[in-house]
């Protein structure tokens, strides 16, 4: 696998991570992901499953790290197995194992990385994006993570398990998800599974409609995907499909607002999207593109 650097943020002063080639713009080449907004509904959770090789023949990968790395004591915080992966033994998944590390150089060893080797699937659970960032950056288990998706496999997560996916990483500072870009240069970078992208979950239930205009103002190569709970996107190379309840926007500082518009698209269940083309491709049954009201009326 071929790493090189294509992104002006950095982490750890190391090299940002990119995708094993740059056959899409956007998307990984093979395999999907599966961004949610929070909240994953029985629908996402059953194409996340359908798209890691199925319940009983898939091996999913379970990564709760983005709850915590240190209890409020300081002390390296303990994950049990059976509560991480109650919810989804429920669903039927016969192969899942949990995956957790506080510790960056614990992550780098081939030892750890081992259980990515054979994976099929693996979902980043919600919490704080910068301590996915604090375990995992720069490590050989990053370069793994990467790996399942070159083997055709499936990424997928909610919450911060969903903005950790992109190349910018919003709302990852110290002082609370309330402040969109912080200032902490080794926590600007997400995992880049969804490259010149940045995500934002929770855009309904926290009112973040507009959060991501700032960022694509920054840094106009991004794209700025919000995202309402109990909605995902599901990617497949350099498009993606709305899957959900509610909304999705796309805030994209290339493309032409007439007075009063929004400076957002917004999606809903069944809309396609060409990422690299920066244009809908179709609107499903649900479809509004960008002709809706505000979001006071929604």
């Amino acid at each position: 696998m071929a790493f090189g650097v294509t992104s002006p943020f950095l982490t750890h002063g190391r090299p940002a991570l990119v995708s094993y080639q740059e056959a899409t713009g956007y998307g990984p080449p093979s395999g999907a992901l599966v961004i949610v907004g929070g909240r994953a509904t029985p629908e996402i959770l059953e194409r996340f499953i359908e798209l890691g090789g199925g319940a009983s023949e898939g091996r999913f990968v379970i990564v709760p790290t983005a709850d915590g790395n240190f209890d409020q004591n300081g002390y390296p915080r303990v994950y049990q197995h059976e509560r991480v992966l109650a919810s989804w033994q429920s669903l039927g998944v016969r192969n899942v194992s949990m995956l957790h590390t506080h510790s960056p150089r614990v992550a780098d060893t081939e030892e750890f990385a081992a259980e990515l080797g054979q994976a099929t699937a693996v979902w980043f659970n919600g919490g704080r994006q910068r301590n996915l960032v604090d375990s995992y950056a720069g490590t050989r288990t990053l370069q793994e993570f990467h790996r399942v998706l070159e083997r055709g496999g499936v990424i997928g997560g909610s919450s911060a398990g969903a903005t950790i996916q992109g190349e910018y990483l919003v709302r990852s500072g110290p002082d609370g998800s309330h402040i969109v870009m912080t200032d902490e240069e080794e926590h600007h970078h997400g995992f880049e599974f969804l490259r010149r992208s940045a995500i934002d979950p929770h855009i309904n239930t926290r009112n973040r409609w507009d959060d991501l205009t700032s960022v694509v103002q920054r840094y106009p190569h991004l794209l700025g995907i919000g995202l309402s709970e109990g909605t995902a996107i599901i990617v497949s190379g350099d498009r993606f499909e709305v899957l959900g309840e509610s909304l999705v926007t796309v805030h994209d500082h290339t493309r032409a607002v007439s007075p009063g518009e929004r400076p957002y698209l917004v999606l809903a269940h069944g809309d396609l999207y060409d990422m690299k083309a920066r244009r809908i491709v179709k609107l499903g049954v649900g479809g509004v593109g960008s002709v809706w009201p505000s979001p006071a009326h929604w």
